[in-house]
């Protein structure tokens, strides 16, 4: 096993329809507005940017973002990233009971040094890391198609 590997996945249900969820989603430099952790977007073209993120570990992860597949009619939004994480991450939408079902897939390998060397001993906290940063965006996301 590469202790530097990761895959995620998580599940959000949401009180919107899937083309409005896919609206929000689709706009990256508008995610710190509603997601706590994402700190900063920075677009660098239509379809490439950077984005800086940070949960409760005392540490930010800096990563380029290009699209990878962008399909409204589908619900898929798909980007590779480079940096200190290095992979890919997908949201598919699926219309769910009087909403959006979201399901969020990473894989990513890190690269930032101190991490890959504190990969074994700190594997559990990254994990639980991520776990935070994703229910802090379900509720920021949720809250803000709430306001829309």
């Amino acid at each position: 096993m590469d202790w530097c590997r990761y895959r995620f996945r998580s599940v959000w249900e949401l009180p919107a329809a899937p083309d409005a969820v896919f609206r929000v989603l689709e706009r990256a430099e508008d995610y710190p507005r509603w997601w706590p952790q994402v700190r900063e977007v920075v677009p660098r073209s239509p379809e490439s940017g950077t984005a800086r993120f940070r949960s409760v570990l005392p540490y930010d992860l800096r990563v380029t973002v290009r699209a990878r597949r962008r399909d409204p009619a589908s619900g898929v939004l798909e980007v590779a990233m480079e940096g200190d994480l290095v992979g890919w991450s997908r949201w598919s939408l699926t219309a769910w009971e009087d909403g959006t079902r979201a399901l969020y897939e990473q894989e990513v390998e890190v690269r930032r040094p101190l991490m890959r060397r504190l990969a074994l001993p700190c594997r559990p906290l990254f994990r639980a890391n991520h776990a935070l940063m994703m229910r802090g965006g379900r509720k920021g996301l949720t809250a803000h198609l709430e306001a829309v």
